[in-house]
């Protein structure tokens, strides 16, 4: 389990291009914004990233990226950002199956699904604030905006 004040766990995952994105690309020079979500084309998953798509300013740029993790695949990410439109990085924890967020944590090994869990990284790579909900809670992205805006 992941807490506030640990070194974030560095990973690599395919974005819905099938890039690799890795956390540690950011250290130095961007704050991260780790939004594990349980399943693409659900109602409460879209509206959170819906939120953030919508506040999109607040939560990308010269020194935030959001990086939005779930165990879909890179296709099942690839159409629903098309649908939505969706321009931060959707990460593919898909295989190993759940593998960076048993590392997070946030994984419920009985469904195969990672939990609600969202981690703020900063510049350093330490985790500086968590929440983890359960799958059908919603979290409040004024929280993120609040650690972003003292970072």
């Amino acid at each position: 389990m992941v807490d506030v004040g640990d070194t974030a766990p560095d990973f690599e995952l395919p974005d819905a291009d099938r890039a690799p994105v890795r956390l540690s690309d950011f250290r130095g020079s961007k704050n991260v914004v780790l939004v594990f979500y349980p399943l693409a084309f659900t109602g409460v998953c879209q509206g959170e990233l819906c939120a953030i798509r919508d506040s999109i300013a607040d939560f990308s740029g010269d020194d935030v990226q959001t990086l939005a993790i779930s165990c879909d695949s890179t296709a099942v990410h690839k159409k629903w950002a098309e649908e939505q439109g969706y321009t931060f990085p959707l990460l593919a924890d898909f295989w190993p199956h759940g593998e960076v967020a048993r590392q997070y944590g946030v994984f419920q090994e009985e469904i195969g699904l990672a939990l609600r869990g969202t981690f703020i990284v900063d510049k350093e790579g330490k985790v500086v604030y968590k929440t983890v909900n359960a799958i059908p809670d919603a979290r409040d992205p004024d929280e993120y905006r609040r650690v972003l805006a003292g970072l």
